[in-house]
């Protein structure tokens, strides 16, 4: 049977057919080399059948490149490791305010704005050249969700709002520029359309293209604590609750994995991993 004829199924339900460039590219983003997504690809197709979940796929992907290099399946497990700062968004705010931070900001996180009509909490909140950008996020912990048309029309009214008083109040040191709406899954076409048309940023997982915020972390080398391998998900979850949401906040700096009891051998092998991905490039 040829690949093309395959169906497989995605987390969401819906059945669509196999892609091989599909495939193929998510392992180039690693940046594994060209025999090792030819190894990976031969043994994926060998194993297809018709209704295999793109989970299953994933699973073989990922342990394939594992056996190969521990750090091109952290970067492989980006999307998941995404995920795995919930199940609350608390982790993801915190993560997009170190990727802005990264990028030149100072940032606040879950602050108070006065509006025109009431107060409103604010998940991110980020200034740079006498500009201040408010940013709402919209975490889903779980695939096959995505944001409807009624996210940004939500946020677009507290955004008005808050600008309305912002405006309005003299003691305001920098401009208010257009807010944000930032997810980990995607925009419906609705949302997308309407998100633009009022004038909203909108930033997903793969939107805006080519600078979506799988492209931002892979450009910038901002992975989430979460895309280790080689760490437990206790561990994880010790960190993140430290509000340690970077891999490259332990480089340099052991005191967490030290304060978690982790041997210096295991130790070793966990900052080797991390240093790899942090300096590691896509294509």
């Amino acid at each position: 049977m040829e690949n093309q004829e395959i169906a497989i199924v995605k987390s969401s339900g819906k059945r669509v057919k196999f892609s091989l460039h599909k495939l193929r590219n998510s392992l180039k983003r690693t940046g594994a080399d060209e025999e090792t997504i030819h190894q990976i690809i031969a043994k994926v197709r060998e194993e297809l059948y018709q209704g295999i979940s793109t989970k299953e796929i994933y699973n073989r992907a990922f342990a394939l490149l594992k056996n190969k290099k521990s750090y091109l399946a952290s970067k492989y497990k980006l999307k998941k490791a995404i995920y795995e700062l919930g199940p609350t968004g608390f982790p993801f705010e915190h993560f997009i305010s170190a990727v802005l931070k990264n990028s030149g900001y100072t940032t606040e996180v879950g602050k108070i704005l006065q509006g025109s009509c009431v107060s409103h909490e604010v998940d991110v909140i980020a200034h740079k050249n006498n500009k201040t950008t408010i940013i709402e996020c919209k975490f889903h912990s779980e695939q096959g969700f995505n944001c409807n048309v009624k996210v940004p029309l939500y946020i677009n009214s507290r955004y008005q709002d808050i600008k309305t008083h912002w405006n309005k109040d003299a003691k305001k040191k920098t401009a208010l520029t257009p807010g944000w709406v930032v997810t980990n899954t995607r925009f419906t076409k609705d949302a997308m359309q309407f998100g633009n048309c009022i004038g909203l940023y909108l930033l997903s997982w793969d939107y805006p293209e080519n600078d979506g915020l799988k492209d931002r972390i892979d450009r910038l080398g901002l992975y989430p604590i979460t895309v280790s391998t080689l760490l437990t998900n206790r561990e994880k979850q010790f960190l993140l609750s430290r509000e340690i949401v970077l891999c490259r906040e332990l480089i340099g700096d052991s005191f967490y994995l030290d304060h978690l009891g982790i041997s210096d051998s295991r130790k070793k092998r966990i900052l080797e991993e991390i240093v790899q991905l942090c300096n590691s490039k896509s294509y």
